[in-house]
């Protein structure tokens, strides 16, 4: 079986960087993650105008993350068989593709149907973009490049509502949300198609029945999840989520003879791999304990009107890019087992202060608490990736990628669907209790990044995991 030998970057320097690959991958990910989250902002008045109830409607959410978990994998293994530029591309076509379905869409669930395909295309982008940032950047550079890449996500978090809002005020309608992504997609294509270096094409077997497997384990889990978080139908949701587990280990037991896994068994084999991927996805759900019931919070103790709250959680974000440039440097410098331990420490005392905020604090007081919890997460999620890049082989480069994003996502899902289920179940301050639980994943996660540095064993001269 043979695997794709992705190239390293072609440079006079060994620390030069390909900046127009780089600027053309970033700006990828810029219109994936904005055509994820400017979406959120206008659920209310797309569920108005297709006359769609609210828990209707959350599937215009929904069908984006779910296609975007089930396909993440099988992208991957595909970018190792056909290149990761070629998966990029496709990925930027579909995610057109789809955002003009969503336009035209008269009805929720062809609107839903048009979002899954989006889903598909970020998928595909998401799922190759930290391969491509591997091969147009030097390993002693890579803390840095990847340093950039968190912090476009994280601009690109904090914009969402931002351009949501001024394409709904300039336009006056939720359709130029999709359509916004055809002028602006084409351009990322067409710099990405003139600047993303080739890899040739090999031969790799890619097992139909496994892609199967992997899709309707991630597509039951997480269904039943839903299910289960709003205590819908529990018994079917248990149902869905016991089948998911066994597709999800039918498709290990599957894998695990397989040289080139689709479900990558061999790296997280790994001790510096499986260690920061399960970092990652502790880490996200950490952060989604805090981002996910803040809103809440703000709203219900500390009477902040809706605009407010969204004024004040931008300190996370703010924070994030505002650490960028720092982080990128301290990355190439100082071990992953240290710096994301101390970040994700950081992180977690921010909560611990959110939690211990005076109901009667001021708007300063509390952006503060937001900013700090921020700078901690920055610290941790750049040089986790990086150990994670890091602990793959080039020929497994795109498995990696795919593993970051689908270990992000999954942290991300779990995250919201725990605080669904104890803001339906708990009657008395949930969203403290939600703020508690953020603490103590934070902590646990910064416990289980600082084990690299008794499992790790340097093979390299820039900082290892």
């Amino acid at each position: 079986m043979h695997v794709i030998a992705t190239a390293a970057p072609d440079h006079d320097s060994p620390l030069a960087i390909d900046r127009g690959a780089l600027l053309a991958i970033l700006l990828a990910i810029l219109l994936a993650v904005l055509d994820y989250a400017v979406a959120n902002i206008a659920l209310p008045t797309i569920g108005a105008d297709l006359h769609a109830s609210a828990s209707v409607s959350i599937w215009v959410v929904n069908a984006y993350q779910l296609v975007n978990c089930m396909l993440l994998l099988p992208l991957a293994a595909v970018a190792e068989r056909i290149g990761a530029k070629k998966v990029c591309l496709g990925g930027l076509t579909v995610l057109m593709g789809g955002s003009l379905l969503c336009a035209l869409s008269h009805h929720i669930v062809t609107l839903a149907f048009a979002r899954g395909v989006q889903g598909a295309g970020g998928a595909a982008i998401m799922a190759v973009n930290t391969a491509l940032i591997r091969m147009v950047c030097p390993p002693a550079r890579l803390g840095h490049c990847l340093a950039l890449n968190s912090l476009t996500t994280a601009l690109s978090v904090a914009l969402g509502p931002s351009v949501a809002a001024a394409i709904l005020y300039c336009t006056g309608s939720w359709r130029w949300l999709f359509l916004f992504n055809l002028p602006a997609g084409a351009l990322v294509f067409a710099l990405c198609k003139a600047r993303l270096p080739a890899t040739p094409p090999v031969q790799r077997l890619i097992d139909p029945l496994s892609i199967l497997l992997n899709m309707a384990a991630f597509c039951l889990i997480l269904t039943g999840s839903d299910f289960l978080a709003r205590n819908e139908w529990a018994s079917g949701g248990a149902l869905l989520v016991l089948l998911g587990a066994t597709a999800g280990g039918l498709l290990l037991a599957r894998q695990k003879d397989h040289a080139t896994p689709l479900m990558p068994v061999d790296l997280l084999a790994r001790p510096a791999f499986s260690i920061g991927a399960a970092t990652c996805f502790l880490g996200y759900t950490a952060a989604n304990f805090f981002m996910i019931s803040i809103p809440f919070s703000l709203t219900g103790l500390f009477g902040r009107s809706p605009v407010t709250t969204g004024l004040l959680i931008t300190a996370w974000p703010a924070s994030m890019v505002a650490m960028g440039p720092l982080v990128g440097w301290l990355s190439d410098r100082v071990p992953a087992g240290t710096l994301s331990s101390i970040g994700l420490a950081i992180n977690g005392f921010g909560f611990l202060m959110v939690r211990m905020t005076p109901l009667d604090a001021g708007d300063f007081d509390i952006m503060w608490r937001f900013a700090l919890a921020g700078v901690g997460f920055a610290m941790f999620v750049s040089p986790n990736n990086r150990a994670i890049v890091l602990a793959a082989p080039h020929d497994r480069s795109a498995s990696a990628s795919g593993m970051i994003a689908l270990s992000r996502i999954m942290g991300q899902t779990c995250g919201a669907t725990l605080v669904a289920m104890i803001m339906a179940r708990v009657a008395d301050r949930p969203t403290l209790l939600c703020l508690d639980y953020a603490v103590a994943v934070a902590w646990a996660a910064a416990l289980l990044s600082l084990s690299r540095k008794i499992t790790r064993r340097p093979t390299c001269s820039f900082p290892a995991a």
